[in-house]
């Protein structure tokens, strides 16, 4: 990952003037400058709603980068967002990230709906764009008919194209669901920051409207894919709400991800595949 050094007249309005920057590339593609941290913004409706989340939400046993306002009272200035500085790098201490991904849910349950989320993705697409598709796929009735009618080119790549089928023939295996939608961050994987002897910290909220275990079950199949995780991952949380179908929503989810996003790699397939197996087991 690279980034461009915060502009001048970012740092100024912000009240950073004096201070060099200090590339961050574990942190969003952020800069330190002193106890602050620049990171450049995606979408600017999120990383505001963020911002006003995060400057009074208390959780515990968690630290949170808190949002640092411009000399005007924005959370956002031409693409920049300022947050305090946190110590620590993301661990593969993945039964922690879950247990700070309950203890989070239990502080956010009483959010309302951001109004962007509500929104369809629409052309030309974005990474955010490509995140907000996989998790309406995982969920609708008929997996990516949305897309289809939207005229989304699907993959078409050997890998993205076997995740398609996988998640058709995981869509046949989902019942409904009674735990009730609540703002959720669907991307705690490699994001949560550990430090010695201090809480977890977390610099950002990714937000989604789904049910809390969700959450956790997308953890659980990051870090089975990815992490390195032991297989009694699976089993350790089983006691979670409808915990099975939530894993089924949650990996079909990442499957989506892979084959809509135009970063895939082929060599981060077969992973998910394994866990996609692993997950039709507990059905």
């Amino acid at each position: 990952m690279t980034s461009v050094e915060p502009p001048e007249h970012v740092r100024a309005t912000f009240g950073l003037r004096e201070v060099t920057p200090v590339w961050l590339g574990d942190w969003d593609g952020g800069w330190r400058l002193g106890d602050v941290v620049l990171s450049p913004v995606a979408d600017h409706a999120r990383a505001a709603w963020s911002a006003k989340i995060r400057e009074t939400l208390k959780v515990d046993g968690l630290r949170l980068a808190r949002p640092v306002r411009a000399t005007d009272g924005r959370y956002v200035v031409s693409g920049w967002r300022a947050d305090t500085f946190l110590e620590g790098i993301p661990e593969p201490r993945h039964d922690e990230v879950v247990s700070v991904s309950l203890r989070l849910h239990q502080a956010t349950d009483k959010l309302e709906r951001p109004r962007f989320l509500v929104q369809p993705p629409v052309a030309p697409w974005v990474d955010v764009d490509v995140f907000v598709a996989a998790d309406r796929a995982a969920w609708e009735a008929v997996p990516l008919r949305s897309l289809r009618a939207g005229g989304i080119p699907l993959a078409t790549s050997p890998d993205g194209v076997r995740s398609m089928e996988l998640i058709g023939q995981l869509a046949t295996l989902r019942k409904p669901v009674q735990t009730p939608a609540q703002l959720v961050h669907g991307d705690l994987f490699g994001t949560v920051l550990f430090a010695g002897g201090y809480s977890p910290g977390l610099t950002d909220i990714t937000p989604y409207w789904r049910p809390a275990p969700w959450a956790a079950g997308v953890i659980v199949v990051d870090a089975l894919a990815w992490g390195g995780a032991d297989d009694g991952l699976l089993e350790r949380w089983s006691d979670l709400p409808e915990w099975p179908q939530m894993l089924l929503r949650a990996v079909m989810f990442r499957l989506a991800v892979h084959a809509l996003h135009p970063r895939s790699t082929p060599e981060a397939f077969p992973g998910l595949a394994r866990t996609a197996d692993m997950v039709r087991l507990t059905l």
